[in-house]
């Protein structure tokens, strides 16, 4: 993949309503620790960047997803985990598996305003007991009538007490085994049965709010199943593909600028007569981590080429997400060393990045999972 001067437009559009809309009200919603998703994601939605690579006949631009690639890139510019990644969730995790699979009747109620940032939408698929190990959630859907009666809960949930409908992968069978017994299935989040837990107080995407939701006899119409009924456990694997695409291109300029902090940081701080970054052991340390994160952004960028094209790039998106995940733990903390007495301070930046960028190695599968995965294609994993 080569960014183009229309991938690069888009990126300076991303950025500039970036610098005009979220970061001048970071701070605020930091310390709330909830941001106005409707009213973000409206603006988000006119600005034609919920859709990116969404059908035309959906709202959507029709690119192709080397340009979704792009724009995540670009949402590395917050300096915040916590608005970038709900903005993730309506792009790249709970709405590509309805724009492909999902009948129009179901896109046209639920796709079409999300795209145009009028609904938010969220991800459930993680439970209490179930995070990476997907294949032991216990949320069960069961048919009655014309409706599925869904009982269980999920945790987790970025925009829970926000969103307006969430892609859920539940059972729907009792017979098949762990893989074959899963739906994807869109829960309307504002009807009787639906309840959230306190929104849960987080070291990490402090702006975010997350919560558990809890369904109890909640009734959802069957026409609301996303494709087949027992085929979600693979619509979501290939859902997931896009999520952690998402997430190694975040990271990259996530990356990229807690750098760049650092480095205008230590220029102007003096240890024993001269700036810190005048040292050899710093300005060989930030030059090694940024050729660290250019491997990343490479292995993102083939990956994201090879997904274009059609191709499984999941053990491709395994890798990225597992280097993104490292590479999360260790570029804000070999940086945050330099800032010294300073970095530890919650009203420096650096710190942020510190707390947020951890969340990384964990959510979207944690990094052991994504060793799991490369080394079963590698043929040495029972």
């Amino acid at each position: 993949m080569i960014l183009t001067e229309e991938h690069r437009a888009l990126q300076e559009t991303t950025i500039k309503f970036i610098d005009r809309e979220i970061r001048p009200n970071l701070d605020d919603w930091e310390a709330e620790g909830i941001f106005p998703a409707h009213e973000l994601f409206k603006k988000l939605g006119d600005a034609g960047l919920l859709g990116i690579n969404k059908p035309e006949k959906y709202g959507g631009l029709g690119l192709d997803y080397s340009y979704e690639v792009a724009f995540a890139e670009a949402l590395g510019h917050i300096p915040a985990v916590g608005i970038s990644t709900p903005i993730g969730v309506q792009t790249n995790m709970c709405t590509p598996a309805l724009a492909k699979h999902g009948s129009d009747e179901l896109c046209a109620e639920y796709l079409v305003p999300s795209v145009r940032g009028e609904l938010v939408g969220c991800i459930g698929v993680s439970e209490l007991n179930a995070g990476s190990d997907v294949a032991s959630m216990k949320t069960f859907a069961k048919k009655d009538g014309d409706d599925y009666v869904i009982n269980g809960s999920k945790m987790w949930i970025t925009n829970a007490t926000q969103a307006d409908w969430m892609c859920m992968l539940c059972n729907t069978d009792t017979e098949n085994g762990p893989h074959k017994n899963k739906s994807l299935i869109i829960v309307p989040l504002k009807q009787k049965g639906v309840s959230f837990s306190k929104r849960l107080d987080k070291m990490v995407l402090r702006s975010s709010d997350t919560a558990q939701v809890f369904f109890d006899n909640v009734r959802v119409p069957q026409r609301n199943l996303i494709g087949e009924e027992n085929r979600g456990f693979i619509y979501q694997m290939k859902q997931f593909q896009e999520e952690r695409l998402f997430l190694c291109a975040r990271t990259c300029l996530n990356l990229e600028e807690v750098i760049e902090a650092t480095i205008e940081y230590t220029k102007d701080r003096i240890v024993f007569g001269k700036p810190v970054l005048h040292n050899q052991v710093v300005h060989y340390k930030l030059a090694e981590l940024k050729c660290k994160i250019e491997a990343l952004r490479s292995l993102t960028y083939r990956a994201a080429e090879e997904y274009v094209s059609g191709q499984d790039v999941s053990n491709l998106t395994s890798m990225g997400k597992y280097l993104a995940g490292q590479l999360a733990k260790e570029v804000p903390s070999e940086c945050l060393q330099y800032w010294g007495g300073q970095g530890v301070l919650n009203d420096n930046i650096i710190s942020r990045y510190y707390r947020d960028l951890r969340q990384t190695a964990i959510g979207g599968g944690a990094s052991e999972i994504m060793l799991q995965i490369v080394s079963r294609s590698m043929g040495i994993h029972p």
